[in-house]
């Protein structure tokens, strides 16, 4: 502020110089042009008359015409006509610094001298020889005298230095009053915007300090102090919910130990079931194989008697049933044997809507389905997914069949897909408005031989289902309500991790066919 200043008045003052000399050269010129004729006719009387006209002007302390020895031809001060002057006079120091140099092009700073207390200025002009000066009749000057006199002028610059002084003032008591200003408005400024805000921080730090976590920093700021007082926000923020959790731990301890202890019965539970259906796969295997060859020959030979025409009625119709029953056996039979066989998953890239799709064309037309709305909401994002298709459409007919055999009298069916991207796995939802399943039987219904269709099935393709959703990395899950209806739920990864087919039946049922 005060170097703006400096170099304001600074900058004035030369434009006040620079327009005085300005001023003070357009005089003289004036001056000299008025005087001419004057000059050219010899009317000394005249100009000197003229001379002494301008020297009433209260700018024009003097004005003088020297002729080349220095004598005062005309002058303001009619006194001083007729006297020499010698270079050592006052006013010939403007432009003589010495005896014998003289300048010709003198600076406007040095043409500018205070005498008395007052500052003056000094314009001098050459009057020069022309022609119609040489000729003149009246005092012919030699034509090779180039410089015939000197028009000398004292100008005062009170008018200059009165304003300079004023504008000198009004800058500074502007500049007073804006570092006054200035000052006050840094002053409430930072108390505003840096004091102020610290001040309600440091205080809010000390509550916190003293165990109070709902001290907050009110409306802060959108500056580096505000992110600060953000930060603290934050900070405080996460150290009472950390405290919250740390109470809510302590009084829910013991219902997060009963919930813990659940899911660890609930995963043993698993691996006891998992071995067993190891054991079973493993014994039902046997006993199909050593069943399966006496089954056929009984069927075989049942089935030639009863085509004998001498046969009694009662013999054959007995012969009929056995081929019935033996048949029925041997439906269970080659059941135990897709059960107990490991099949190795063949993983090809495909789209689980169009297996979906696949799969409805292939069921929706039995007449179990004549009264069930079938509503399909296939997502459009679904990303295909290493996977054997067909051991696919085998777990969505056999889920397709068991819904449409819970509603007789018709109802709804519901099949969703959409992708978890948080997740990376695909959702798969088959949802019913059947008959349900009781509570006591939730818990049964994965394992093999277990079914409430009573003559309708053997109890095999759910648990089938099952291993070929674990197969591929997935997880299933039900929920059942009697008179409601019963949802499934399948999660599958995208990447579902490689199935080796080494690993026993105790993983889940890994190794069953629908």
């Amino acid at each position: 502020m005060l170097t703006s200043s400096y170099f304001h008045i600074t900058q004035v003052q030369k434009i006040f110089a620079e327009t005085s000399i300005q001023d003070a050269d357009a005089l003289a010129d004036l001056l000299l042009r008025n005087s001419y004729h004057l000059m050219l006719e010899n009317d000394r009387y005249n100009l000197q008359l003229m001379m002494e006209e301008v020297g009433e002007s209260k700018r024009i302390k003097r004005a003088r015409i020297l002729g080349r020895e220095g004598v005062v031809s005309f002058s303001t001060n009619a006194d001083e006509v007729g006297s020499v002057l010698v270079i050592q006079d006052e006013s010939c120091t403007f432009c003589h610094i010495s005896e014998s140099e003289a300048l010709v092009n003198v600076p406007a700073q040095d043409r500018i001298r205070t005498l008395s207390g007052y500052q003056y200025m000094n314009v001098t002009r050459g009057i020069y020889n022309e022609p119609n000066c040489s000729t003149a009749a009246c005092h012919a000057h030699p034509p090779e005298q180039e410089k015939i006199g000197v028009l000398d002028m004292v100008i005062s610059l009170d008018q200059m230095a009165y304003l300079t002084h004023v504008h000198h003032n009004d800058v500074l008591l502007s500049t007073l009053v804006m570092l006054v200003l200035l000052s006050v408005g840094h002053y409430l400024m930072t108390r505003r915007y840096i004091c102020k805000p610290i001040e309600g921080l440091l205080h809010e730090t000390k509550a916190l300090a003293q165990g109070h976590l709902n001290a907050r920093v009110v409306n802060p700021s959108r500056d580096e102090i505000g992110e600060l007082g953000h930060s603290f926000n934050q900070m405080a923020e996460n150290l009472e919910h950390a405290q919250e959790e740390l109470r809510d731990w302590g009084a829910t301890l013991e219902q997060k130990v009963d919930v813990r202890t659940a899911e660890m019965q609930e995963i043993q539970n698993q691996l006891i079931r998992s071995a067993k259906l190891a054991s079973m796969g493993e014994l039902v295997a046997g006993i199909a194989h050593e069943i399966n060859n006496p089954l056929t020959g009984i069927l075989m030979f049942a089935s030639l008697s009863s085509k004998h025409k001498e046969l009694p009625p009662q013999v054959k119709d007995n012969l009929d049933l056995i081929v019935a029953e033996t048949g029925r056996c041997a439906k269970i039979v080659r059941g135990l044997l897709e059960f107990a066989r490991e099949s190795v998953p063949e993983k090809t890239p495909s789209s689980i809507n169009t297996i979906i799709s696949q799969t409805l064309e292939l069921v929706s037309h039995q007449s179990i389905f004549q009264d069930v709305d079938i509503v399909c909401q296939l997502g459009e994002d679904i990303p295909e997914i290493e996977l054997d298709a067909d051991q696919w459409q085998q777990v969505f007919v056999n889920m397709i069949i068991n819904a449409g055999q819970a509603m007789p009298q018709g109802g709804n069916l519901t099949i969703t897909t959409h992708f978890l991207e948080a997740e990376n796995s695909v959702h798969i939802t088959i949802e019913d408005t059947g008959t349900g399943i009781s509570r006591e039987h939730l818990d049964r219904i994965f394992d093999p031989f277990f079914t409430t269709k009573s003559q309708k099935g053997f109890g095999l393709g759910l648990s089938v289902t099952y291993g070929i959703i674990q197969n591929h990395g997935g997880k299933v899950d039900v929920q059942s309500s009697e008179g409601v209806g019963t949802r499934f739920s399948i999660l599958l990864p995208v990447e579902n991790p490689g199935w080796t087919g080494t690993g026993d039946r105790g993983e889940g049922k890994d190794n069953q066919d629908a």
